[in-house]
């Protein structure tokens, strides 16, 4: 599984594969054309609630990643077009929010991760 994470406001690259961003607004000052996007998921960003409640505080950080986590269960087709994506090559997932470590761009990394290692273990479950 190759999936990356990067902010939208650093440059594109050949690198990146596709570009999916995944945030549910969209990034300001950012043209169609800079973004260099091959997918706008904005449905599977978190809620409006969640990402409110979250506002970006880093101490919300682990219950933020699990109530994610609990709305990405509930999006089952969504997340299995992600993993389409994920299985067809590199997939960067592009985010606009300042905290590089702290972010639904990550959270969803790690979620698609744990669910790409259960699967490699024989763990049929649908979810991490």
């Amino acid at each position: 599984m190759d999936v990356r994470v990067k902010r939208i406001y650093e440059d594109p690259s050949p690198e990146d594969g596709a570009r999916i961003l995944v945030d549910r607004l969209w990034p300001r000052g950012v043209s169609k054309t800079r973004a260099a996007l091959d997918m706008w998921m904005r449905e599977i960003g978190p809620s409006d609630e969640l990402r409110k409640w979250f506002g970006h505080d880093a101490s919300r950080w682990d219950e933020f990643v699990k109530r994610y986590a609990a709305e990405l269960d509930g999006s089952r087709e969504l997340v299995e077009e992600l993993e389409t994506r994920v299985r067809g090559g590199r997939v960067t997932l592009v985010y606009s929010a300042r905290d590089e470590n702290h972010n639904q761009a990550v959270a969803l990394e790690t979620y698609l991760r744990n669910r790409w290692s259960m699967r490699s273990n024989g763990d049929t479950s649908s979810t991490p």
